[in-house]
């Protein structure tokens, strides 16, 4: 029995333990999948998979309850993998590790899954539970959400039946959600040179490490550092001055993940050596300084190392060094109609130096398509400057806000009569899979609730335990408050 299973509701955290215990990384979900369908024909409810390996599942209305709009139940079947530098995990093959926290629930040195892995337990427990009322029911799974959002991309029209949509991927209980950002995914590809590194060089690590990480999306405002930038910016104010030769860097894992590791591999002049390790120390104080109230584990060391004998040339080093240290990062703007929600951003997410060019990966994420094409202009502009190629690609739309939908109108009423208060109407800057839905399903009316969830896409992500609980009240309530057709 897992740990989980003291928990309530216990049909979805008993569903919860056994997600945990199948890997289901973006591109590794399939026996989840597999897993999901076996589950839903034993239990005799109807099922399909689309051509992308989205799931459909139905369940017929509770009797008396047939004229009730039809709804979808949505979640994505994969999960973010990433993991602290010390913990030995393969998410392709070993299972997530929960376990109670207090009032939470977390992971043993990785993420979660609670993104979107309780959503997709509560529509399972849904389907499991016969003391849940509610009209004609679908589930929709949708496949790699959180590295392209495949599934949604590829869902069709006239595949559902469903009137409304409850997406269940927000991580914030007390809010419901009308719209979201879109987003893009940007590279920038600058072509390098080599040579030997001289003689009388010592190759040395630069780590920056032990930084919080977190959604690129959700936590973008709140002032976590980014590893690829801080470690860019030290680069920059003393690659030159030392002599330093780039033989390697290497930052972040993801795009949609605020980076909390970067490493830089260095040649570095013998008799400079010391000075290096001086003004990494100093600069260490000046970053603990800086981010002290938010990123209270970061470190930067300095380890001797065996490296390759070729660096990048100085004009190869200056102008990556340039370019990363350049390339903006964070809140672009904020929105002038939604108070205290971000309008703009990119993440800084993944950086790597290969032999013959250094790339560099961002996703911007905006409420408006004009705020995302000022950010691409703008890393086009200094790629350009740069001398890199420039890609933009993966393009996705935002969830234009309704606020005359009649299902958040219910959701909104059936919270305050369950709870005696009202829930924030909000948009988020993440990015929901709604704006695509619109699409193929251009009348359906959506809305998206969830519990509350921390540090997603991160070792931190952990859920708060009653949450989940208030969570499935509303979801249940909801879902047998639904109007008739």
């Amino acid at each position: 029995m897992s740990e989980l299973s003291q928990l309530s509701p216990q049909p979805l955290w008993d569903i919860f333990a056994k997600v945990c215990s199948i890997p289901h990384p973006s591109y590794h979900e399939e026996e989840l999948a597999q897993y999901v369908l076996s589950w839903a024909k034993e239990q005799g409810f109807w099922t399909d998979r689309d051509e992308v390996g989205n799931i459909l599942i139905r369940k017929p209305a509770t009797p008396g309850l047939e004229n009730l709009k039809p709804v979808a139940l949505q979640a994505h079947l994969d999960m973010v993998p990433q993991k602290n530098n010390d913990t030995v995990h393969d998410f392709t093959k070993d299972p997530i590790q929960p376990w109670i926290d207090g009032e939470w629930v977390k992971a043993r040195g990785t993420t979660l899954g609670a993104d979107n892995g309780i959503g997709l337990s509560s529509a399972l427990a849904v389907l499991a539970d016969s003391r849940v009322e509610h009209g004609p029911l679908e589930v929709l799974l949708t496949m790699t959400e959180e590295t392209g959002m495949v599934g949604a991309f590829g869902l069709q029209p006239g595949w559902l039946q469903a009137d409304i949509l409850i997406n269940t991927d927000s991580e914030e209980e007390g809010e419901v959600y009308m719209g979201c950002a879109g987003g893009i995914d940007f590279t920038a590809t600058l072509p390098v040179s080599r040579e030997a590194v001289p003689a009388g060089y010592e190759h040395i690590q630069l780590i920056l490490k032990g930084l919080k990480g977190g959604h690129s999306g959700c936590d973008i405002h709140v002032g976590l550092g980014n590893a690829n930038k801080l470690l860019a910016r030290f680069l920059f104010a003393h690659a030159k001055s030392l002599d330093l030769r780039l033989v390697d860097f290497t930052g972040g894992t993801l795009r949609n993940a605020i980076p909390r590791e970067a490493i830089a591999t260095l040649a570095v002049p013998a008799d400079k050596l010391d000075q290096l390790k001086s003004l990494a120390l100093s600069y260490l104080e000046t970053l603990q300084n800086e981010l002290s109230q938010k990123e209270k584990n970061l470190n930067l060391v300095v380890e001797n190392v065996a490296a390759g004998d070729r660096a990048l040339t100085a004009a190869s080093r200056d102008a990556f060094i340039a370019l990363l240290n350049s390339t903006p990062n964070g809140v672009i703007r904020n929105s002038d109609v939604m108070k205290g929600v971000v309008e703009t951003s990119l993440n800084v997410g993944v950086v790597k130096l290969k032999e013959e060019e250094a790339v560099i990966n961002s996703l911007v994420r905006s409420l408006i398509d004009s705020g995302k094409e000022y950010v691409v202009e703008m890393l086009t502009a200094l790629s350009d400057l740069a001398g890199a190629r420039s890609l933009a690609k993966g393009s996705y739309p935002g969830w234009q806000p309704d606020a005359s939908s009649p299902v958040m109108a219910l959701v909104g009423e059936t919270y305050k009569s369950l709870f005696g208060k009202t829930p924030n109407i909000q948009v988020i800057h993440a990015g929901l899979e709604c704006g695509l839905f619109k699409k193929p399903y251009p009348d359906m009316d959506m809305v998206s609730i969830g519990p509350t969830i921390t540090g997603p896409h991160s070792p931190d992500e952990q859920v708060h335990i009653e949450s989940v609980g208030l969570y499935w009240q509303l979801l249940t309530a909801v879902l047998k408050a639904i109007p008739t057709k």
